[in-house]
């Protein structure tokens, strides 16, 4: 059985009210490890595909207190052929929301912004190098940059899980 407070963390993770009943048995799809400590709630828990998307189209997938940050599958199709990616510098401190750097394709330009604040901890060269890896898979080999977050316990909350994304790709104007 959960405790408690892996349940109420799961509860923020599914965007679920702390009022509302629930089970203490996690899906394997929804949930794989859930690991608390003094830092944040959310610094050491990894699910699978827990993949939260930002309303500016930008994904992050956390590992720890580490957030690896890409742009989605729609932003790279409204982009079309990516020609150059401009990622931030290593070291650089982010903040959620900040532009932190430029996505250019055959047919529009984009800014880049991050979902999560932090310390810039890597970038993908092999993407700076050959930007149509966003298009071939930007969820994997294309994805952008690794942030230290500084801020997750209470960043994570305000991004949307790939459900909730896929119903503001329907209901919001892009």
């Amino acid at each position: 059985m959960a405790t408690p407070q892996v349940v109420h963390c799961a509860r923020i993770l599914l965007g679920q009210p702390l009022g509302v009943q629930f089970k203490s048995v996690f899906s394997c799809r929804t949930v794989k490890s859930l690991k608390l400590n003094k830092w944040s709630q959310y610094r050491h828990y990894s699910a699978a595909k827990c993949r939260l998307y930002s309303d500016k189209h930008e994904w992050v997938e956390i590992e720890g207190n580490i957030g690896t940050v890409g742009i989605s599958h729609y932003a790279q199709e409204a982009l079309g052929d990516v020609v150059f990616a401009q990622l931030p510098d290593i070291g650089t401190e982010v903040c959620q929301n900040d532009e932190v750097g430029a996505l250019e394709s055959v047919k529009a330009a984009s800014e880049l912004f991050s979902p999560v604040s932090g310390k810039v901890i890597e970038k993908n060269a092999a993407v700076e190098e050959t930007p149509g890896l966003i298009n071939k898979s930007c969820y994997t080999t294309g994805w952008l940059f690794k942030v230290c977050m500084s801020k997750a316990d209470t960043e994570l909350k305000d991004l949307m899980n790939e459900e909730k994304y896929k119903e503001y790709l329907k209901t919001c104007e892009h």
